[in-house]
């Protein structure tokens, strides 16, 4: 069974193209709202879930948290291949920063990996609002996912890294630039 977010009360949260723009325990520059330190956020959320809903064809989206689940879903099935190849924790380091670099896209644009999923954006500032949130999130989920893939000596965790081997919804993700 699918592993839903608990982040369906949506009152008070602002919207960018049918996206929840959940508040973030981060550090990064970016329109999220800052989270409690001590409290569970999408990210946690995401990363906690990752095991076992990437295992799944068919994602049934109850709510725009489960929309923001499945991105970050897929997001941390392309970091994970990236790391797939680095031995050490600075190797990692430096092709999540090279992801990091790489353009983000929001739905209607080339490249979006979900066209149906979002809405297009209405205006130019709705799809920078989101661009600068898809990329906030992108990078702590970054941060996040390297201290879950890497031991605390700087050598690989072979429990998280073999899930790089796995698709997300059959979706292929092509292979790094070298």
């Amino acid at each position: 069974m699918v592993y839903h977010s608990s982040f369906v009360d949506e009152e008070g949260i602002r919207k960018a193209c049918g996206c929840a723009l959940f508040p973030l325990k981060t550090h990064i520059k970016g329109p999220a709202p800052a989270a409690e330190q001590g409290a569970e956020d999408i990210v946690d959320e995401a990363i906690t879930f990752f095991r076992a809903n990437v295992f799944f064809k068919n994602f049934d989206v109850q709510s725009s948290a489960d929309k923001l689940l499945v991105y970050l879903t897929l997001y941390i099935n392309v970091a994970l291949k990236r790391l797939e190849g680095c031995r050490t924790l600075a190797e990692g380091t430096k092709a999540i920063i090279n992801l990091g670099l790489e353009a983000v896209p929001v739905p209607g644009e080339p490249g979006f990996p979900f066209p149906g999923l979002f809405s297009p954006p209405k205006s130019n500032k709705e799809a920078e609002l989101l661009r600068n949130y898809l990329k906030q999130i992108r990078e702590e989920t970054s941060g996040r996912l390297l201290r879950r893939t890497y031991r605390i000596n700087g050598m690989p965790n072979k429990w998280w890294l073999a899930f790089a081997k796995r698709t997300f919804m059959d979706m292929t993700i092509p292979p790094p630039p070298r």
